[in-house]
C-alpha cells in the first residue's frame, strides 16, 4: 500500500519540484546532455555498452559518493578482473568527474527517477546481478525490484548524518519496509549499527567496516598537475600557500580577509580558493576584486602578472590540489553547517584547520581535534590566529600531520574488507568476514 500510494503521488510531486529542479540544472549547466537517462530512455549506443551480460549497478548521487564508488569499484575489480559495472549519478557535477575519472568497464549513467515504468525500463536495460548503493541512497522503486527480481543489493559507507537520521526517523513508517529489504549495509561505526537497526534494518545485515571515504589506502595523488599550472601563471609551488577547500558563501571573503592581514607579516603568501560550487565563480571573482585581491581562474589557465589568488573553478581536481597547500582550511564549517571531508588533505599530508560546524563529519572531527590532528577555531578571528601560527611554526605543522594520519588508520582497509562482503553477496544469506574489533 506504502509504495501504491508513492507511485500514484510521485508524477504530483515531481511537478510541485519540477521548477526548482530545472532551475538548480539551468544554474549547474550541461542538464541537456543524456537527459533521457534519467526517465529511463536510453540511446543505441548506451544499450550496446550495456549489452553484453550481466554487471554490477553501483549508485552515487554527487561527486563524494562518485569517488567512493569509483574506489570501490577499483577494488572490486581487482579482486574480480572479469567484472563489469554501470555507475548512476545524480547530479551534472557527479556525472562529469564520474564521466573523467571511470575505466572503460565501467558505463556512467545519469540516475533514472524512482517512478515505478521509470525504475523498470532501467532494471531491463542495465541488467544488474548486484546492486551498491553509496551513503543513504535508497528509493522505494529501485529496492522493492531488486527484492521482486532476486538482485542483493548492498548499502554501502552508510554513515547517517544527524540530519538524515532525524528525517529518517520522522518518516520510519514509510522507509522502514524499504531498509528492510537490504541484504548488506556497511557502516563506518559501530554506534552506526544501533541507528540503522532502529530504522529497521536486520541486525544480521549489518557490519561494521569502517569508512571508505576514511580510508587513506589506494587513494592516488598527482601534484605535478597544480605544480605544473603554478608555474605557468608564475607561482613558484613552493611559496607558502593558504587554500580553502570546498568554500561556502561568505567563507570566501572571510579567508581573503585573512590572507590580506597575513601578508603582512608573510609577504610571499598565495591564496587558493576551491568553491564547493563552481556556478559561484563569477559572484566569487566579483566580491574578491572587491576587497583589492587579484586572481585568475583555473579554467582560463591565464592570469594578469602578479596574481594573489587562483580560483578553482574545475571539477574533479581539488584531491590534487592540497598536495600543494601549506596548510588547509576545510569549507562549509566556519559561517555554514555541516562541514566538508577533511580526509583527502590529510592523506596528502597537509595539516588541516576547520571552523565550528562539522556536524556532517562530527565523529571524526571530534577523533582528530581530540587527538590533536587538526585545529577548530570558533571564529574568524581565532581562525586567524590558528593560520599565522601555523604559519610560524612548520614543527606545529608536522604534528598535526601525523596525529591526524594516525586518527584515518582506523578505517584503514575498509574499502578492502568492503569489497570482499559485496563480492560475497549472494541471494540466500549476508556475508559474513571477520572484521576488527
Amino acid at each position: 500500500m506504502i509504495r501504491f500510494l508513492y507511485n500514484l503521488l510521485f508524477p504530483f510531486a515531481l511537478l510541485f519540484f519540477l521548477p526548482g529542479y530545472v532551475v538548480k540544472m539551468l544554474r549547474r549547466g550541461n542538464y541537456r546532455e543524456k537527459f533521457g537517462q534519467r526517465l529511463g530512455f536510453y540511446d543505441a549506443a548506451t544499450r550496446a555498452a550495456l549489452a553484453p551480460g550481466e554487471r554490477i549497478w553501483l549508485h552515487a548521487v554527487s561527486v563524494g559518493e562518485v569517488m567512493i564508488a569509483l574506489k570501490l569499484a577499483a577494488r572490486m575489480k581487482a579482486r574480480t578482473p572479469e567484472l563489469r559495472a554501470a555507475l548512476t549519478t545524480t547530479t551534472t557535477t557527479g556525472f562529469a568527474l564520474a564521466t573523467k575519472e571511470a575505466p572503460p568497464w565501467i558505463e556512467v549513467l545519469y540516475t533514472p527517477l524512482d517512478f515505478w515504468p521509470i525504475m523498470r525500463r532501467a532494471f531491463d536495460v542495465i541488467r544488474p546481478r548486484r546492486i551498491v548503493l553509496v551513503e543513504a541512497e535508497v528509493w522505494p522503486n529501485l529496492t522493492a525490484l531488486a527484492r521482486q527480481q532476486g538482485i542483493p543489493l548492498a548499502l554501502v559507507n552508510a554513515r547517517l548524518s544527524p540530519r538524515s537520521e532525524s528525517r529518517f526517523r520522522k518518516f520510519r513508517w514509510f522507509v522502514r519496509p524499504y531498509f528492510q529489504k537490504l541484504d548488506l549495509v556497511c557502516v563506518p561505526e559501530e554506534s552506526d549499527v544501533e541507528r540503522w537497526q532502529s530504522l529497521g534494518v536486520d541486525r544480521a545485515r549489518l557490519r561494521r567496516v569502517g569508512s571508505i571515504k576514511f580510508d587513506p589506502d589506494d587513494v592516488a595523488l598527482r601534484p605535478d598537475v597544480p605544480r605544473a599550472v603554478l608555474r605557468t601563471l608564475g607561482i613558484d609551488p613552493a611559496r607558502p600557500i593558504l587554500l580553502g577547500g570546498s568554500t561556502h558563501a561568505v567563507e570566501e571573503e572571510i579567508l581573503a580577509k585573512i590572507y590580506r592581514e597575513l601578508r603582512h607579516e608573510f609577504p610571499n603568501l598565495f591564496l587558493l580558493i576551491a568553491p564547493r560550487h563552481v556556478e559561484r565563480t563569477r559572484e566569487i571573482t566579483g566580491q574578491l576584486r572587491a576587497l583589492g585581491i587579484s586572481l585568475a581562474r583555473r579554467s582560463e589557465a591565464r592570469a594578469p602578472a602578479p596574481i594573489d589568488c587562483l580560483l578553482l573553478d574545475t571539477t574533479g581536481e581539488l584531491r590534487d590540489w592540497y598536495s600543494v597547500a601549506t596548510i588547509v582550511f576545510i569549507g562549509k564549517s566556519l559561517t555554514a553547517h555541516g562541514g566538508q571531508n577533511p580526509v583527502e588533505a590529510i592523506i596528502a599530508n597537509r595539516p588541516v584547520v576547520f571552523g565550528p560546524h562539522m556536524e556532517n563529519f562530527a565523529a571524526l572531527a571530534h577523533a582528530l581535534v581530540t587527538a590533536g590532528g587538526a585545529l577548530q577555531p570558533d571564529d574568524e578571528l581565532a581562525l586567524t590566529n590558528a593560520l599565522r601560527e601555523l604559519l610560524r611554526d612548520a614543527p606545529a605543522r608536522d604534528q598535526l600531520i601525523q596525529r591526524a594520519r594516525a586518527v584515518l588508520d582506523v578505517h584503514r582497509g575498509a574499502t578492502e574488507r568492503t569489497a570482499q562482503l559485496v563480492g560475497e553477496l549472494s541471494e540466500s544469506a549476508p556475508p559474513h568476514i571477520s572484521l576488527p574489533g
